[in-house]
C-alpha cells in the first residue's frame, strides 16, 4: 500500500469514526428526548388522574356529609306536618316519598363516585359488593375470583377498582355478553387481573379511532401510571380478554 493510499485510508478510517460518533451522539439524544417526553406525560396522567379521583372523593363527601343530613332534616320537617286535610296529607306523604328516592339515588351516585367498602375494606371486598350488586339488576352474569387480598396502596386500589369499573361498563354497553369472568390473582411480585367476556367482541384499532375508544385509553393510562403492562385479545363474534400485569410494590 503506497503511502497515499494509507493517508486516504485513514482519512476515510477517521472521516468513519467521527459520523459513527455524530450519529451515536444523535440517537442518545433522540432516545433521552423520547424517555424524557414519556416521563412528562406519565406525570401529566397521573396529576389529571389524581385531580379527578380527589374531585370524586369531594363530591362523594359533600354529598354523603352534607346534603344528606340537610334531605333528612327535610323529610324530618315535612312528615311533623299535621294536617286534617286528605289531599294535604296525600302531597306530605308523597313528599315524603320523593325525598327517599332522591336520598336512596344521592346514596347510589356517592357510593358510585367513591366507594365506602373501597376505603374501609380495601379492593377485593369492594369488588365483591359492586358485582353481587350488578348481578341482581343486570342481565350480565358476573363471576369475580380473587387470591387471598394482599397489600396495595389506596391508589393502586383506586385504579383498579376504576379499570373493572370501566371493563364492566364496557361489557354493559358494547359486548351483548350473557357472562363476564373477572379474576385477580397474585404471582411472583405482580398483581394479575384478567377479564373475560363471551360476547361479540369488537376491533381494537377501530374502536380506538372512534370516541368508543376512550375507555381504552383510560385503561391503558392507568395501567402506565402503575408501571404494569396489559394485553388486550378480542375478535368480532369471539368475545374479548383483558389481562394486566401490575407490580405490587
Amino acid at each position: 500500500m503506497s503511502p497515499q493510499e494509507k493517508d486516504l485510508y485513514k482519512f476515510i478510517l477517521i472521516i468513519a469514526v467521527v459520523l459513527g460518533i455524530i450519529i451515536a451522539y444523535f440517537i442518545f439524544s433522540i432516545i433521552r428526548q423520547q424517555r424524557r417526553t414519556l416521563s412528562l406525560n406519565q406525570e401529566k396522567i397521573l396529576a389529571e388522574i389524581t385531580t379527578l379521583e380527589n374531585e370524586r372523593r369531594r363530591i362523594a363527601s359533600d354529598l354523603h356529609d352534607e346534603i344528606g343530613p340537610l334531605l333528612s332534616a327535610v323529610k324530618l320537617q315535612i312528615n311533623s306536618v299535621e294536617s286534617e286535610d286528605s289531599n294535604d296529607k296525600m302531597l306530605i306523604d308523597k313528599s315524603s316519598s320523593q325525598i327517599d328516592e332522591i336520598i336512596s339515588k344521592m346514596r347510589e351516585i356517592s357510593n358510585n363516585l367513591m366507594p365506602n367498602t373501597l376505603v374501609r375494606k380495601g379492593l377485593v371486598s369492594a369488588l365483591e359488593e359492586f358485582t353481587g350488586t350488578l348481578n341482581k339488576t343486570n342481565q350480565l352474569r358476573i363471576n369475580f375470583s380473587a387470591d387471598p387480598e394482599v397489600k396495595l396502596s389506596k391508589e393502586k386500589e383506586v385504579n383498579i377498582y376504576r379499570m373493572v369499573q370501566e371493563i364492566i361498563h364496557n361489557t354493559i354497553k358494547h359486548a351483548k355478553a350473557t357472562e363476564l369472568n373477572i379474576r385477580l390473582q397474585t404471582k411472583d411480585n405482580d398483581l394479575i387481573l384478567i377479564t373475560e367476556d363471551n360476547g361479540i367482541g369488537f376491533n381494537f384499532d377501530t374502536r380506538l379511532k372512534e370516541n368508543s375508544g376512550l375507555g381504552l385509553r383510560n385503561l391503558s393510562s392507568r395501567t402506565e401510571i402503575m408501571g404494569g403492562t396489559h394485553h388486550f385479545y378480542s375478535q368480532p363474534g369471539k368475545g374479548t380478554k383483558y389481562v394486566f400485569e401490575l407490580p405490587l410494590g
